[in-house]
């Protein structure tokens, strides 16, 4: 069974910066792919950033330039550093992790941006 823990979200003024962390346990296959996903009220769940365990990374348009994505292999640990943060930004974060055919969530992470 795999498993997903988020930490680090938050309330942020707007400009301020925050960093996600997500650790995998479980059956994990080195060959995977961790990302970040955010969802608002009222709106679907969204890509904010992917990085393969190769190290490829993919951003969401939205926040390319501030955001990045990084992951420690050996500890199944992926993050993810949010500065500049905006209103818009405000979400719901979930971690993401896709194995073999396989796709697992975290429980979520409350991301608030307001002054």
């Amino acid at each position: 069974q795999v498993q997903l823990v988020e930490s680090g979200g938050g309330l942020v003024q707007p400009g301020g910066s925050l960093r996600l962390s997500c650790a995998a346990s479980g059956s994990i296959f080195s060959i995977n792919v961790m990302g970040w996903y955010r969802q608002a009220p009222g709106k679907q769940r969204e890509l904010v950033a992917a990085i393969a365990s190769v190290g490829r990374t993919n951003y969401a348009d939205s926040v390319k330039g501030r955001f990045t994505i990084s992951r420690d292999n050996a500890k199944n640990t992926v993050y993810l550093q949010m500065n500049s943060l905006k209103p818009e930004d405000t979400a719901v974060y979930y971690c993401n992790l896709v194995v073999v055919s396989n796709t697992y969530w975290g429980q979520g992470t409350q991301v608030t941006v307001s002054s």
